[in-house]
């Protein structure tokens, strides 16, 4: 047996495929949210379970355990190009994840790692901004930089004094509003978009408005930011009028005030994570010029090495489908093995890639005649009674008597005319205009995936948090359960998910599908048995 830690274990979708795999002995794994910890120890109760994988202290694990031959793991790692998109700041807090996965694999010095990720990590757009930390490996070359500019502000908000405010750290902290004041604003700025959401927001939020008022207000202004965030918070107490007129007034008298904190904790940022900036350019915006890298590189220029120290790296994008899960899942996998023990690394060939797909009807079908329930503490288990003809899929995942999961998000009856309209393989974008409405700020850019009817006679999209995603069961007008997720994820029925609904449907669709770290994990075995061989191990 291989001894293995499993870093960010989530659920445990990693760790099960390599115990499934019958060659792999899981020693630790670290977890620090709590749903998903409780789900975790669950299902993997001999496994020693820890916390904050920042907090590790690898030492003291070897010391306990031994050597440890694999380190697995998906550490979460959005990149500047999605933090940039979805969230209101340069850098990802989870890049630092990325570090620390590798501080492991260099600490332990596993005979083979195994990482997992989304499938963009390999793409050139997923990167990584420089920081002096990292500006040794730029500066020998072992990683390849380009610069990219990072928005701060719109060319039209510029005042007299911006350049040397953005690079003031002093002053940048005396005129940033704390984090949850930001967050007020920022949400009444953009439900003044619509009128009827400005009131209730505003009624919501009133109380809140007039405490951040009342401090913002307290201190003399001393430059022009100061000077807009006191004039926007005065005019949300003087103007609560809810007509279109009066919603779009408050936009524009409040706006020069967000778009001057947004660019505030960006530049904070850039000084705080110590990034290497060429320069700032206040042009058609104001941008810094900053170096960046890709995080592939990232990772092979630190985990390479040299030939006594480092791993030989294969890294490909593997479909879940092609390794037997109904569904169309691609994700970035990343194997080394020592160089002392290998020359090259192989990952598995798909079973199926060159057969039909397994299908969604594989996975869920001999569940449809059982009744989901709709609130958790009704979920005492379903008796799962013997069935002819399933399919090879659902007789492997159908290793227990009593289901448990099956439950189902409530549907509103709005949600239910939806549900009834669609048929299999349809969206929202097939719905009508009149079943539209009321529904998304821009229903034109709606993602294909929101209120899919699943198809029977195909694999699944990618499984993410369906209950967000509104999925829809192929022939009952319901949403999809926790349990038929599960499936589709290939988590036998044994394995029960822990928490709130919601968390219980996120952690299936953040989870590794068990029978493709299964595949990975049987590939690698096979290596490292050779290699052992080859020395005489």
């Amino acid at each position: 047996m291989y001894t293995v830690v499993d870093l960010f274990a989530g659920a445990g979708g990693l760790s099960l495929g390599f115990l499934q795999s019958g060659k792999y002995a899981v020693k630790a794994a670290f977890e620090s949210n709590p749903a998903m910890r409780e789900t975790y120890k669950k299902n993997h109760p001999k496994v020693d379970l820890r916390g904050d994988v920042c907090q590790a202290d690898y030492d003291a694990l070897r010391r306990q355990y031994g050597a440890i031959d694999v380190v697995i793991g998906g550490p979460p790692c959005q990149g500047f190009s999605n933090a940039n998109r979805q969230k209101n700041y340069a850098v990802s807090r989870n890049n630092n994840l990325v570090r620390e996965y590798i501080r492991a694999v260099m600490e332990l010095r596993p005979k083979a790692f195994v990482m997992e990720n989304v499938s963009m990590l390999r793409s050139d757009v997923h990167r990584f901004f420089l920081s002096a930390k990292d500006l040794p490996l730029a500066e020998s070359g072992k990683i390849k930089t380009v610069t990219t500019e990072v928005y701060l502000l719109d060319r039209q908000y510029f005042f007299d004094g911006l350049a040397d405010v953005i690079k003031d750290r002093a002053c940048i902290r005396k005129c940033t509003w704390r984090d949850k004041d930001y967050a007020v604003l920022n949400i009444i700025y953009k439900a003044s978009k619509n009128p009827n959401k400005l009131k209730k927001t505003l009624e919501k939020y009133w109380e809140k408005i007039c405490e951040i008022a009342a401090r913002n207000n307290a201190e003399q202004p001393i430059n022009a930011i100061q000077e807009e965030s006191r004039r926007a918070f005065s005019y949300l107490l003087q103007h609560n009028d809810h007509n279109d007129e009066a919603a779009a007034c408050l936009r524009v008298n409040i706006e020069r005030a967000v778009m001057y904190q947004r660019m505030l904790h960006r530049a904070a940022e850039i000084l705080d994570n110590r990034l290497i900036v060429d320069d700032y350019s206040c042009e058609k915006n104001v941008c810094a010029r900053i170096r960046s890298f890709g995080v592939f590189d990232y990772i092979k220029a630190m985990l390479a090495g040299d030939n006594e120290t480092g791993y030989v790296i294969n890294a490909q994008i593997l479909s879940a489908a092609d390794y037997g899960a109904p569904q169309n899942r691609n994700r970035f996998v990343v194997v080394g093995i020592r160089k002392d023990l290998a020359s090259e690394v192989r990952l598995p060939d798909g079973a199926f890639e060159n057969r039909q797909h397994r299908t969604v009807r594989d996975a869920i079908e001999d569940l449809s005649a059982l009744m989901p329930y709709s609130e958790l503490k009704a979920d005492a288990g379903i008796p799962l009674q013997e069935e002819e003809n399933l399919s090879d899929l659902a007789a492997s995942l159908r290793d227990t008597n009593i289901l448990y999961n099956h439950i189902v998000t409530n549907t509103t009856a709005a949600a239910m005319e939806r549900f009834k309209a669609l048929g299999q393989g349809e969206n929202f974008h097939n719905l009508d205009e009149r079943l539209k409405s009321n529904t998304y700020t821009d229903a034109s850019r709606t993602q294909n995936t929101i209120y899919l009817r699943l198809n029977y006679d195909t694999p699944s999209g990618t499984v993410v948090n369906v209950r967000k995603s509104m999925w829809i069961h192929p022939t009952e007008d319901r949403a999809i359960s926790i349990r038929e997720a599960a499936r589709l994820q290939t988590f036998p029925d044994s394995f029960v998910f822990c928490g709130t609904k919601d968390k219980q449907y996120q952690q299936v669709g953040n989870a590794v599908p068990p029978i493709m770290a299964k595949a990975v994990a049987e590939k690698l075995a096979e290596q490292l048995e050779a290699a052992e061989n080859a020395h005489g191990r």
